[in-house]
């Protein structure tokens, strides 16, 4: 099953400019491995939130916050920075 991505084109373009991170790299982490994914329950009110944190095909490690449609076949990317050292040691070690 093919996953799809989807996003608000202004949003996209602010978190490239206040995160120096495109929505089209952060969906990237979702192909690549080691990824990690966690349910954010603080800001879950509306709709279920979710953190990922994995590489993208530029080798950085990145946090990328994220909803799912129904069918868990449609990514919606609410926002997306690089992690911090305490994120990727936290999550992946090392």
């Amino acid at each position: 099953m093919q996953i799809q991505f989807e996003w608000d084109d202004e949003k996209n373009r602010s978190n490239k400019k206040k995160h120096a991170v495109s929505f089209e790299e952060a969906a990237t982490i979702f192909s690549n491995f080691p990824l990690e994914v966690f349910f954010d329950p603080h800001h879950s009110e509306h709709e279920s939130r979710y953190i990922a944190v994995g590489y993208s095909n530029m080798q950085r490690c990145l946090l990328v916050v994220h909803c799912e449609n129904q069918s868990g076949t449609k990514i919606r990317i609410i926002s997306a920075r690089k992690a911090t050292r305490k994120e990727s040691k936290d999550v992946f070690g090392g």
